[in-house]
C-alpha cells in the first residue's frame, strides 16, 4: 500500500470521473494548457496502439503477460478489464511525480476511484456532469460514430456512472464549458493555496522572513 500524504508529498492527487459525453477529456486538456505543474497519469494498457497515438503519451502498450506480470507484482493503484483489456495505473509512476511536486490526474472511472481511495491516504475527488441527459444525448450523438444502439448503452452507461456522484467530494456541472474549466481551475488553485501546501513550496522563503 502506498498512502500518499500531502503533509510530506508535494503534489497532489486528482481523481477526476465523468460519463462519457460529459466533456472531462476537453476539460482537463484545457486545464493542462493553462496551468503548470500538473499532468494525466498515462496508463498501461493491452490493447494495440491506434492510429495517432504515441508510445508513454497516450498510454504504456504493454503484452498481455507483461500486464499480468505487473499485477502480480503489485505494481498498480488500480486497474481493470475492459472488453478483454487491461488497463491501470503505476503506483511508481504517480509516487515519483507526487515527490518531484508535481500535481497528478488520473481520469478513471467510480470503480478505478474505490481502488485508488483504498491505497491513498489523501486524494482529491472530482465528478463531471453534464447539465441535462438531453444534452448528453446530443453530445453523444453529434460526435457521428457510433450506432444508434451503441449510443443507447452508453446512455444506460452514463445513468450509472452518474448514480455514483456521492462518493465524489466536489462536483462541476460542465454547461457552458469556460465556466467549467474555471470552477476546476480554482479547485487546483485552492489547494496550492492551503497553508501546509505554501510553506512547502516557499520555505526558503518562510525560513528567510522569519529568522
Amino acid at each position: 500500500m502506498f498512502n500518499h500524504s500531502p503533509e510530506t508529498d508535494c503534489g497532489m492527487l486528482y481523481i477526476i470521473s465523468a460519463p462519457s459525453g460529459a466533456g472531462k477529456t476537453s476539460l482537463v486538456k484545457a486545464l493542462l494548457e493553462e496551468v503548470d505543474l500538473i499532468e494525466v497519469s498515462v496508463s498501461y494498457t493491452t490493447r494495440a496502439k491506434r492510429t495517432g497515438e504515441r508510445e508513454g503519451v497516450d498510454y504504456h502498450y504493454v503484452e498481455q503477460e507483461t500486464f499480468r506480470k505487473m499485477i502480480a507484482d503489485d505494481q498498480f493503484i488500480e486497474y481493470a478489464e475492459v472488453f478483454g483489456n487491461y488497463y491501470g495505473t503505476s503506483k511508481r509512476q504517480i509516487k515519483e511525480k507526487l515527490k518531484a511536486g508535481v500535481d497528478v490526474i488520473l481520469e478513471i472511472d467510480w470503480q478505478g476511484a474505490q481502488q485508488v481511495r483504498k491505497q491513498f491516504e489523501c486524494c482529491t475527488n472530482v465528478f463531471i456532469l453534464p447539465p441535462s441527459r438531453r444534452e448528453l444525448l446530443s453530445r453523444l450523438q453529434e460526435r457521428g460514430q457510433d450506432s444508434q444502439d451503441v449510443i443507447e448503452q452508453r446512455m444506460n452507461e452514463a445513468i450509472e456512472q452518474m448514480s455514483h456522484y456521492k462518493e465524489f467530494e466536489y462536483l462541476i456541472v460542465n454547461d457552458q464549458f469556460s465556466h467549467a474549466l474555471g470552477e476546476l481551475k480554482a479547485l487546483i488553485y485552492a489547494f496550492r493555496l492551503r497553508q501546509t501546501s505554501q510553506c512547502r513550496r516557499h520555505h526558503h522563503l518562510v525560513n528567510t522572513l522569519l529568522a
